[in-house]
């Protein structure tokens, strides 16, 4: 939803994703998506895409050094912006534009302050498609992850849980929508527990899907 506000804007132009991977799992930290399917989804999308390799576990330090590598390299390229999904979280708001001061480098948050029900139904409505790939289990159920993002699951979320996963309660893996020039194929696959407390769904891309004969 971010970026498809910031080109609704077209006040900016976009060069390149840039996420973030848990070196020996190869996949998104927190959310578990394999960084075969990132890569499908930028391609999907149009863009190049810069990934950023952190230790397990890793601290703030060694977070903040990888990507203060990989943006000293954007703005050796003219760069001096950086946009995020964040919608509430001061905090986080504040670490990310203090670590993007260091850089030279300003943030922008297309959704800030948007309400969380309305742009929720706002993603669905515009045709974007999620699946949850990870929740918290202090907030939801083994029940809720692989579920499709839709009206169905918001409308089963308790609530104490943000409707957008703003306070880490979920997370997804956007497959489709008006900016995607195709959908990624994937299929659910093994759910898992781990850290006796977040229930992750691997999905699993059709490319690496056995073929029954």
């Amino acid at each position: 939803m971010a970026l498809y506000k910031i080109y609704a804007s077209q006040n900016y132009e976009v060069i390149s994703l840039l996420v973030t991977l848990t070196e020996g799992y190869e996949r998104i930290s927190m959310h578990g998506v394999r960084k075969v399917l990132v890569e499908m989804q930028a391609e999907a999308l149009g863009l190049s895409l810069e990934m950023v390799s952190i230790p397990k576990d890793s601290t703030n330090a060694a977070y903040e050094a990888g990507m203060q590598l990989a943006l000293s390299k954007f703005r050796q390229m003219g760069i001096r912006t950086v946009a995020f999904g964040d919608i509430f979280l001061q905090d986080l708001r504040d670490y990310r534009e203090n670590n993007l001061a260091k850089a030279g480098m300003t943030a922008l948050f297309p959704l800030w302050k948007c309400n969380s029900s309305v742009l929720a139904n706002e993603f669905i409505d515009l045709g974007f498609k999620a699946i949850v790939t990870c929740v918290d289990t202090q907030v939801l159920g083994r029940e809720f992850c692989g579920q499709e993002f839709n009206r169905d699951f918001l409308a089963r979320l308790p609530k104490k849980a943000d409707p957008c996963g703003e306070n880490g309660e979920f997370h997804t893996f956007t497959y489709a929508g008006p900016i995607f020039s195709r959908e990624i194929d994937c299929a659910k696959g093994e759910i898992i527990l781990r850290d006796n407390r977040f229930f992750y769904c691997d999905l699993i891309p059709s490319c690496a899907l056995p073929i029954n004969h």
